[in-house]
């Protein structure tokens, strides 16, 4: 897999993990919310999330 050194992870369990660093292999994410009115960073969630 490519490390796209852009996006940094640290979620092991998405299918999308370098694995050998804490980067994404994908070429861009979609970040979204799960929130009406987010207001606080735990607010947002990585939408480009697969479990492995």
């Amino acid at each position: 897999m490519d490390i796209n050194s852009c996006i940094k992870c640290s979620v092991n369990n998405c299918s999308h993990h370098a694995q050998s660093k804490d980067y994404c292999t994908l070429n861009e994410i979609q970040v979204g919310t799960h929130e009406s009115n987010p207001t606080m960073c735990e607010c947002t969630d990585c939408k480009s999330f697969k479990m492995k």
